[in-house]
């Protein structure tokens, strides 16, 4: 079988990596439920994240969703306004997203080729990895994959197709992204029925209309159809109750059509690229649990506050010890008044939540405020009807700074 070489081509010991509790989220809730359930974000390098979750995971994953950086040589931003006109892109108020740019293809391998091989040994016998990129590598990432899987498990090449405008004058607009599909064994996880669609309204008529249509195969019309390999969702840019102002983020149809077809009630599923958050999102709706990860830390507070706003089933979120959580210069004004705790002037937030009984150590957030993702403004106070003697809240501005504060509850 051909096999795909480069002078840097490797696949090294991996450092070994500890991870740091940094919350425990219950969305939603002002009380705790009797323990959290198998959802976590890790914030950190992936790749030492996978190498660090093989003792307990290796061959417990039913569903790998990857949509790692494109080799688009590009540095993404992320929009952080709110209400901006959506055409006047010089005027977005912008942060810090993700980097997408290598010194060649060399490099780009050399950074993809061992994380799929980690994904493969993380992957349940029954389990699938969805490889998502485009035009710029999915070529070589092909022959990566039939050497890590071996050609025989390709199940399938989706072409997603999708419309936008495009600056390009001198070829076809490039409008569809790929999707390999690789299983870990000939035995692997398939739920036709759970993805089945509505024929097309001109082939309902053509079979209403003749008894010879379909070649003498009259296929169950009432029960839908199988999609084919090519899937057409639109791009989150049209999709406005989704956009969070992430760059890349994916439509949530096209990881609900993923996960129900290749994963079981309660399996878990992983994405390691996990950026806003839709994986997870998706996943923990329909009754699955998620591993997630990212390097940056822009994705991790993305994603958690969907989980939050939708509301998602309690997660944990888990920093490597070496990772620096971006601190914000301020301190927060804190009012408690009753059971009810405000903020005074804060800067402007992303988020912040509560921990009404702080220990001291492990931040367990009972109640969160967001901001949301289309207008309107962020609470400054929330009501928490029971408050232990220490409180810690933690707050997220705009631009991505962390702050925390601890107060002590006044005898009243």
């Amino acid at each position: 079988m051909p096999t795909l070489n480069w002078p840097e081509k490797a696949l090294s010991p991996i450092p070994d990596l500890n991870f740091i509790l940094n919350a425990s989220i219950f969305p939603g809730g002002d009380s705790y439920p009797s323990g959290l359930s198998e959802n976590h974000l890790y914030l950190g390098d992936n790749l030492k994240t996978m190498a660090a979750l093989l003792p307990d995971y290796a061959g417990r994953i039913d569903l790998i969703y990857a949509d790692p950086p494109f080799f688009t040589n590009k540095i993404f931003s992320a929009r952080i306004g709110r209400g901006e006109d959506s055409r006047d892109p010089a005027n977005w108020k912008l942060g810090d997203g993700y980097n997408d740019h290598w010194g060649d293809l060399d490099e780009y391998l050399s950074f993809l080729y061992p994380r799929l091989y980690m994904m493969y040994k993380l992957l349940s016998p029954t389990g699938s990895l969805y490889l998502h990129l485009d035009w710029h590598a999915d070529s070589y990432a092909r022959i990566l994959l039939d050497e890590i899987f071996g050609s025989d498990r390709l199940v399938n090449q989706i072409a997603w197709l999708y419309h936008g405008p495009s600056p390009i004058r001198n070829a076809f607009n490039r409008k569809h992204d790929t999707i390999f599909i690789y299983s870990k064994s000939k035995n692997y996880t398939f739920n036709c029925d759970a993805v089945r669609e509505p024929y097309n309204p001109n082939t309902l008529k053509t079979f209403a209309s003749s008894t010879k249509a379909g070649f003498g195969k009259v296929p169950d019309l009432e029960r839908g159809k199988v999609p084919e390999d090519w899937w057409y969702f639109p791009v989150v840019a049209r999709l406005h109750n989704e956009r969070t102002g992430y760059p890349t983020q994916k439509p949530e149809a096209l990881l609900e059509r993923i996960i129900l077809a290749s994963s079981n009630p309660g399996d878990l599923v992983a994405d390691f690229f996990c950026g806003s958050g839709t994986t997870p999102l998706v996943a923990s709706r329909i009754g699955r649990s998620f591993l997630g990860a990212d390097a940056t830390w822009r994705a991790i507070i993305t994603t958690r506050d969907r989980l939050v706003n939708q509301p998602a089933r309690p997660f944990s979120i888990w920093k490597a010890e070496d990772f620096k959580i971006p601190l914000e210069k301020t301190n927060l004004k804190i009012k408690i008044t009753g059971s009810t705790i405000n903020l005074i002037d804060p800067p402007e937030l992303n988020s912040w939540e509560i921990d009404p009984d702080w220990n001291g150590k492990e931040f367990k957030s009972a109640i969160q405020a967001i901001r949301p993702i289309r207008s309107g403004t962020i609470p400054l106070s929330l009501n928490i009807p029971t408050l232990g003697k220490k409180i810690k809240i933690q707050a997220v501005t705009i631009r991505g700074g962390s702050i925390e504060a601890v107060v002590e509850k006044k005898n009243q």
